[in-house]
């Protein structure tokens, strides 16, 4: 299993969320590789020297780069399900099977995985 992180779970680290520090604590010590997508970094990174909190997490977590292929999947997902945000869709194609991803929009990101047939566990934060 992993942790897929979305633009909110960045934005509440961002804002010292407590719940969502904690649980990414708890991540960290059971040694839960932590992921996102570098469209999620684009959308969260505004200046690294005020987003401390934020710049010491991202060392910890890898970030998959959108490269052709990936856009052309996240593209046609985006078809499948009608949606317009190219960030949400690149973040699910990295999510597998019993991964749980922190996110704040379990409404789009679940319709996402149920058009690619992944069961995955949305945690909102």
């Amino acid at each position: 299993m992993r942790a897929i992180l979305d633009a909110g779970a960045f934005v509440a680290i961002d804002k010292r969320d407590r719940r969502v520090g904690a649980l990414l604590r708890v991540l960290q010590q059971r040694r839960i590789p932590l992921w996102t997508s570098a469209s999620v970094v684009a959308q969260v990174w505004r200046n690294g020297a005020r987003q401390v909190e934020v710049a010491r997490l991202l060392p910890g977590v890898g970030v998959r780069p959108l490269g052709t292929d990936e856009a052309k999947r996240a593209g046609e997902l985006q078809g499948v399900t009608r949606t317009a945000d190219v960030v949400d869709a690149h973040l699910t194609l990295l999510v597998a099977a019993g991964d749980r991803v922190l996110t704040s929009d379990p409404i789009d990101l679940g319709r996402l995985l149920a058009a690619r047939g992944v069961a995955a566990d949305l945690v909102e934060v």
